[in-house]
């Protein structure tokens, strides 16, 4: 199995886009609608931000799940029993944030908003006749109004070499969302892993849009585009001792669209936040 980029701007981009979240899980998508200024922007004022002291003013709401996240609360994968060495802020347009770094973010959330829908729709478009009937209503519109899609500005913090044993930085699991939406971020470690059980490196060229069916999606289509599992590695020798940056942006559906028989959107996240021990 091999990830490829493709061309947002090519005849053929929709095709390819879903042949490849079918076969893999993922897609890889280069010249696509947003600026990899806004991006770097991101990145570099939000390093300042981790780099800081300041983040300790915004602390996460236990109750909303918004504002920053340290690492002595960091999540424990799904079926793993050590913290992954992240630190990270949850963004909602209704939650706290830094008032010098919500306009930034904001913008970046509608834009990944407006693509996210469009990808949808390609992945309702293209799929069998017998798998989109079960969708209780267009792709598209099941995030539409949702005020649970959540941006998450993530920091893996250079290494010291001290970690506990088996520990990095994000371990093996699948999101639970529709899809997930993520720039290749400013330093590679990002895995997929193949039927076979091998893990292939997602291509990170900078500027590329990596997109990722989550368990939502893969329930809603009965199974039809799968919920691949990935991960990020640690770094060795000299990177190591660079910070690295990732911004990916989770499509949640409105709590009350019906995923299948077994599932609304609400009832599913309940469940895996329970198994992820956050409530």
């Amino acid at each position: 199995m091999q990830l490829k980029a493709v061309d947002y701007q090519s005849p053929t981009a929709q095709e390819e886009f879903v042949e490849s979240l079918r076969e893999t899980g993922f897609g890889v998508l280069k010249n696509h609608p947003i600026a990899q200024a806004t991006v770097t922007n991101i990145y570099e004022s939000w390093q300042t931000f981790f780099d800081s002291e300041d983040k300790h003013n915004y602390v996460y709401n236990k109750g909303t799940q918004d504002g920053f996240f340290p690492q002595s609360v960091s999540e424990v994968a799904k079926g793993f029993t050590k913290k992954d060495i992240k630190e990270y802020f949850h963004f909602y347009p209704w939650g706290q944030c830094p008032s010098p770094l919500r306009p930034q973010l904001a913008d970046y959330y509608a834009q990944a908003n407006t693509l996210a829908q469009e990808l949808l729709s390609w992945i309702e478009a293209h799929s069998p006749t017998e798998v989109s009937r079960h969708y209780s209503e267009p792709l598209s519109n099941m995030i539409k109004d949702s005020d649970q899609t959540l941006l998450r500005v993530l920091h893996y913090p250079p290494l010291q070499g001290n970690e506990e044993v088996d520990a990095i930085r994000a371990a093996a699991h699948e999101d639970i969302n529709l899809i997930t939406i993520l720039p290749a971020a400013n330093e590679p470690g990002l895995q997929v892993k193949a039927k076979d059980g091998s893990w292939i490196d997602v291509p990170c060229d900078f500027g590329n849009l990596i997109v990722n069916i989550g368990d939502m999606l893969q329930e809603a289509s009965g199974h039809y585009f799968p919920s691949t599992t990935h991960r990020v590695v640690n770094p060795d020798g000299a990177d190591m001792t660079k910070s690295r940056i990732s911004l990916p942006l989770f499509l949640h559906p409105r709590p009350d669209v019906v995923l299948s028989e077994r599932h609304t959107a609400h009832s599913y996240l309940q469940e895996r936040l329970k198994e992820l021990g956050v409530i």
